[in-house]
């Protein structure tokens, strides 16, 4: 399996846990906590496919990702009080998550030609769009406008690979760099 495949499935079991999380915060049903563990999961990354006209959306393509958010999700369904023990676990977790899923949206705004603001949006879009798409669900004001340093450094980090580019590093460099 493919080291940067690997992360990303990571990612997304840790951004679902993220979401089932918020689901368990608002005593929501089971239903409740697998909608916040999938639309946290791959909600980037659907918006940004879409966005790109990259259809059907990479999670439809590969359902390994709508597994892992339903599995993220039954986990913490079942065992809310000890993960949430563990949550400044959960969050490192979280912050590498946000640096592959960075990477990754870069590469694929890349991948269609788009210029340096381009590649920085679908950059942040992936890595913040799940989360903005749960807190909205839950009718709260998104986390990445309230503050804190997530979109800006994976902003930071779709510039960073987009320069990159223009240095004519491999794929394998700039997403290492990216993630970082």
């Amino acid at each position: 399996m493919e080291l940067i495949y690997l992360l990303d499935l990571i990612g997304t079991l840790v951004f679902a846990v993220s979401g089932a999380l918020q689901a368990n915060r608002h005593q929501l049903d089971f239903l409740g906590f697998m909608v916040l563990a999938v639309s946290t999961g791959v909600g980037g990354g659907v918006i940004r496919d879409m966005m790109l006209g990259a259809t059907p959306p990479a999670v439809f393509q590969d359902e390994l990702y709508l597994i892992v958010c339903v599995v993220g999700g039954v986990l913490v369904f079942r065992a809310a009080p000890p993960i949430a023990r563990r949550w400044n676990r959960v969050m490192v977790a979280d912050a590498i998550g946000l640096g592959v899923f960075a990477a990754i949206g870069a590469a694929k705004g890349h991948a269609f030609g788009l210029g340096p603001i381009g590649v920085m949006f679908m950059a942040a879009l992936t890595a913040t769009g799940g989360g903005v798409v749960r807190d909205l669900l839950v009718r709260e004001v998104p986390a990445i406008i309230k503050g804190g340093f997530y979109a800006t450094a994976a902003l930071i980090g779709g510039l960073v690979y987009w320069f990159m580019g223009g240095l004519e590093l491999g794929e394998p460099i700039r997403l290492t760099v990216t993630d970082i």
